[in-house]
């Protein structure tokens, strides 16, 4: 496997994203996860991905588990991050980092993230003097790099790069439907990474799964071409960026986990014909309209009135996709039975602020209750 060129304890550039991971029920299937991370390991790949908040805290004891207790130390990568929601003061975060440790079964992380940086956020990381306390521990070596996750515009990262230089990696989204989206603002973001030489992590480059679940005209497009699976040229897409260190793929079954090595285990970028065909597949999803909700979930644990917004969002997706009666049934039998509806929405505004993709939910809301509550 080829060694990465800007850090070379990385291996190849595919990264195993841990934030949806195989599930029986609700808790996550170690048997098929450490089936899942064989693989991983076995074709030479190492880079594993994790945060505290993962599948409500259980990624980081996944990792313990299926990882850590598995492998000799040095035979993977792992990034962890430090999430807002678990300090507020200053003193907070190395007890709460020496938890992360605890949790995922190691004594250091080769790469830890700011997590989720946007404008609102940042201001409580400094204040915290966050950062300081990331370059003070890789000091102690209990973290390799220090990098942030990003969740805001240009100009937002622009700043947090210039005020902190020292930071060695940027974690982005950027996928074929969002790089030109002006609310995501993916190829701004970018592009500053660039301007201020910094190796780029792509999270998010099969938007939540969405590049996978193509409406039938997308699909078409992709299937004239005969070649790999809806997902190859998402992650191929993204892979193919200059300046990109890894891609972060958040696999959930094995047949994910294959699919994703048969395409980014010796990579090759689009070629000028496969480039036509996402360019296509762009016009079909903005002439569709649909809501670009990733499903991170990060909207759900502090709403109030315990609403699904992501599964919601995706109802409504699918009923413009497909016009699936189904869906109707879907959202009044299973998906609103014992959570909140789109109407109990009291307009709080906690979900909006840390919605990465800064959608405008409270209204979204209001259109998925009116298409499906019209009773």
């Amino acid at each position: 496997m080829e060694q990465n060129k800007f850090f070379p304890e990385i291996n190849g550039i595919l990264a195993f994203g841990c934030m949806r991971l195989p599930m029986n029920g609700k808790n996550v299937d170690y048997d098929e996860f450490c089936k899942m991370a064989d693989a991983f390991i076995d074709s030479g790949l190492n880079y594993f991905d994790t945060a505290h908040g993962y599948i409500e805290g259980k990624s980081e004891p996944a990792i313990r588990e299926c990882v850590a207790k598995r492998y000799y130390r040095k035979k993977f990568v792992l990034t962890n991050k430090l999430t807002d929601g678990y300090f507020k003061k200053e003193s907070d975060i190395r007890p709460f980092f020496q938890s992360q440790l605890e949790a995922c079964g190691v004594d250091y992380f080769d790469f830890y993230l700011m997590h989720a940086q946007d404008n609102r956020n940042y201001e409580v990381f400094k204040k915290c003097r966050a950062y300081e306390t990331a370059f003070e521990l890789k000091k102690e070596g209990k973290i390799r790099h220090v990098g942030i996750s990003f969740h805001d515009k240009a100009d937002v990262l622009d700043r947090i790069l210039t005020e902190y230089p020292d930071i060695e990696i940027v974690q982005i989204q950027l996928n074929y439907v969002d790089y030109e989206d002006e609310g995501v603002d993916s190829k701004n973001v970018y592009e500053v990474c660039l301007k201020h030489n910094k190796p780029v992590l792509i999270m998010e480059p099969v938007k939540g799964g969405s590049l996978v679940n193509l409406p039938d005209s997308a699909k078409k497009v992709f299937d004239d071409l005969s070649g790999g699976s809806y997902a190859s040229y998402a992650l191929r897409f993204a892979a193919g960026f200059e300046g990109v260190c890894a891609v972060l793929s958040g696999m959930s079954n094995m047949e994910q986990m294959k699919d994703n090595l048969s395409s980014m285990c010796g990579f090759k970028p689009l070629d000028d014909r496969e480039k036509q065909a996402v360019k296509k597949v762009c016009g079909i999803f903005r002439n569709q309209n649909l809501i670009p909700c990733t499903s991170c979930r990060y909207c759900v644990e502090g709403c109030p009135k315990k609403i699904l917004i992501p599964d919601l969002f995706s109802c409504l997706n699918a009923k413009k996709t497909f016009n699936d009666w189904n869906q109707n049934y879907y959202y009044e039998n299973v998906l609103t039975s014992r959570n909140g509806k789109a109407s109990d929405c009291i307009k709080c505004g906690k979900c909006e602020q840390i919605c990465p993709q800064h959608l405008e939910i409270r209204n979204l809301l209001c259109k998925v209750a009116e298409t499906f509550e019209r009773n």
